[in-house]
């Protein structure tokens, strides 16, 4: 007579498989949220850099008759007016500090308005998070590139 035996349990090879497959998936799912909150994180510096512009722009409609005498123009620069004695001095310093504050240390903006009323706002500014990180240096040369936005508009 021939005896058929049964298996009454999961064999301990085939639960030490499942376990390095289901840590592989977690792990994969741990990279995607560290991705997904670096590149959220980018996003967030991309709008706070648009709300800074418009700001601008608000800072400029204040005191239009000074913004189109072309008194708010300043090429690109990180560097805050020290002495804002004037209107228009305080306005740019609270504007690059506020720039610098939200966007990081390299943040730097200009202001260029025409006696038309047309003016063009730039903030620049090394997005660390886009790249990991690390410096963002794609071509190699070293020197980090920059991420820039431009927005035009009549006062």
């Amino acid at each position: 007579m021939m005896r058929i035996h049964h298996q009454k349990g999961v064999g301990l090879i085939e639960i030490l498989v499942t376990l390095v497959i289901l840590a592989i998936g977690i792990l994969g799912l741990a990279g995607l949220q560290t991705q997904s909150l670096k590149n959220n994180e980018s996003a967030m510096q991309r709008s706070q850099a648009v709300v800074l512009t418009y700001a601008a722009f608000d800072m400029l409609r204040v005191n239009r008759t000074a913004a189109i005498a072309g008194a708010y123009n300043m090429g690109m620069t990180c560097t805050a007016p020290t002495n804002p004695s004037t209107l228009v001095a305080n306005d740019q310093a609270y504007w690059i500090n506020t720039l610098q504050t939200a966007l990081g240390s390299t943040a730097c903006g200009s202001i260029n308005c025409q006696t038309t009323g047309d003016c063009i706002v730039q903030v620049r500014w090394t997005d660390q998070r886009a790249s990991g990180g690390g410096n963002l240096d794609l071509d190699n040369d070293g020197i980090n590139e920059t991420t820039e936005l431009a927005t035009r508009s009549r006062l």
